[in-house]
């Protein structure tokens, strides 16, 4: 891990609010020459900072706009169902995310569907039959106030 400097982070502000800006854009927002530029940007590829680019897509033209977080409880967190379970989850492509949580539960689900029956088909043929999975419990969201996939770029 190396200091990033006040350009360093401007770059990653800059193309995490705009992955597609040309070198040329990029320079000028951050007050830079192209070359010198596109020095840092490949610097911080190299290194990690910066793993990829994509495109943010609309989940209601996808019909993808039904959020549910789900909470999971495994029989048992042994490393051998704990490997499973994750494997099992990351093909599951309704799945948006998982984290694996301490407390009262094991991990937390967001999962995404088209509608509740697309959810509830999801819950009783794939997600209820998991690897290990002995209780889950769903929350719908009703409205997604904030749901930002930005980092903080400290100054």
């Amino acid at each position: 891990m190396i200091d990033l400097d006040s350009i360093d982070r401007r770059i990653l502000s800059a193309l995490q609010a705009d992955g597609r800006l040309s070198i040329v854009r990029l320079a000028e927002r951050v007050h830079l020459t192209k070359t010198p530029c596109a020095e840092r940007v490949k610097r911080l590829e190299r290194l990690g900072y910066i793993s990829g680019y994509r495109a943010v897509l609309d989940p209601d033209l996808l019909e993808a706009n039904y959020i549910s977080f789900v909470q999971v409880l495994l029989e048992r967190t042994t490393t051998d169902i704990l490997d499973r379970f994750n494997d099992a989850v990351r093909r599951i492509p309704e799945i948006q995310s998982c984290h694996m949580i301490g407390g009262g539960f094991d991990y937390l689900l967001k999962v995404r569907t088209r509608d509740v029956a697309h959810y509830r088909a999801l819950l009783g043929d794939t997600l209820s039959l998991l690897p290990g999975v002995q209780q889950t419990h769903t929350y719908m969201v009703m409205e997604a106030i904030k749901d930002d996939p930005t980092l903080p770029v400290p100054v």
